[in-house]
């Protein structure tokens, strides 16, 4: 890694292409491990990853039973940072996520005692079964990475990431997250029944036993952490970031949808880019980055109105739709 000057003669690190290509080894190298026990899902792998180096959050809604749970524990254990997982139920405090002040008699004041939110990777699961102000103890540590208790501010580690799953068929004795609980996630993934053949080598992997006892760690917390710092410094042209922009806005302008994508639903497909075009060992984003992520990144962002929603139009159909009418910036103007 060289140093350069910039216009205003700051000193800024410039990576080398070869740190890139380390980068993309790394990357895979952790997608691998993975996949040895979330087989025949590579696409759901890599974008959970890229939430990962991206700093952002997991929303897998998908049935039981195809592997939302042992995809989180397995990316927790390739990585070999602390895991916790928070079972939601109805009865379920919200001081049971951050934690609470406990009077120490021995030393006659109040002790703070973390709660599961503190760790590395944090599984949510069915987060959709626990009240709202369960749900919204997490909304400051998913946005701010910080925890604050009776006034006192706590810092949670790097890297720090929230996934969290819920059934979307199973309605009763759950509270549908909020928009603002929704908008804390950036991606939201749906990993879907596998294929026979896929399905077929799972029964003689798992069919004995769990193969996520099988894998070993592959990176650490300070090998992630570094390359979170990466992923940062990948260069988005103005041109791509202006294409953002555009599809943001049209999600707001559709006739069919009653709420569009928010600033801050940017700033999350912007970071997601820079960290997919990182994984591939670029140091720079293309269209392409920004067109694969739409889907998961928007799609939980925007509301599609009542009347259209009757016939049948989803989120992901209208987005389609975006990514045909909003003109993709050409290279000599990237």
């Amino acid at each position: 890694m060289t140093d350069r000057f910039d216009g205003g003669g700051v000193v800024v690190a410039e990576r080398e292409p070869a740190d890139w290509e380390r980068f993309a080894s790394s990357f895979s190298r952790i997608a691998d491990n993975v996949r040895q026990v979330i087989q025949g899902k590579e696409h759901e792998v890599r974008l959970a990853l890229v939430a990962l180096m991206a700093e952002g959050h997991l929303l897998i809604e998908d049935v039981p039973g195809v592997g939302k749970t042992m995809l989180a524990k397995s990316i927790a254990r390739s990585v070999d940072c602390s895991f916790r997982r928070i079972q939601f139920t109805p009865d379920l405090l919200p001081t049971d996520v951050t934690g609470v002040n406990v009077y120490n008699q021995e030393r006659g004041d109040f002790e703070f005692k973390p709660g599961a939110i503190f760790a590395n990777v944090v599984l949510g699961d069915e987060i959709n079964r626990a009240s709202p102000k369960t749900q919204s103890a997490l909304l400051e540590s998913m946005e701010e990475r910080q925890v604050t208790v009776d006034g006192v501010t706590y810092h949670l580690g790097v890297p720090f990431m929230v996934i969290a799953t819920q059934n979307p068929i199973e309605h009763e004795g759950t509270y549908p997250l909020p928009e603002a609980q929704l908008d804390r996630f950036m991606m939201r993934l749906s990993i879907g029944y596998p294929s026979a053949e896929s399905e077929a080598s799972i029964l003689l992997t798992h069919g004995i036993a769990s193969t996520l006892d099988d894998i070993d760690a592959v990176a650490d917390a300070r090998g992630i952490s570094e390359m979170i710092v990466m992923a940062r410094e990948v260069h988005v042209a103005q041109a791509i970031q202006r294409y953002i922009v555009s599809l943001a806005d049209a999600t707001r302008r559709h006739p069919d949808v009653y709420l569009g994508a928010s600033p801050r639903a940017s700033i999350m497909l912007l970071r997601a880019a820079r960290s997919l075009a990182a994984s591939d060992g670029r140091d720079y984003v293309i269209p392409d980055d920004v067109k694969v992520l739409v889907g998961p990144v928007l799609g939980h962002r925007i509301l599609v109105a009542a009347d259209a929603a009757m016939t049948g139009r989803t989120s992901l159909a209208i987005l389609e739709e975006l990514l045909q009418q909003v003109p993709v910036p050409v290279r000599d103007r990237a």
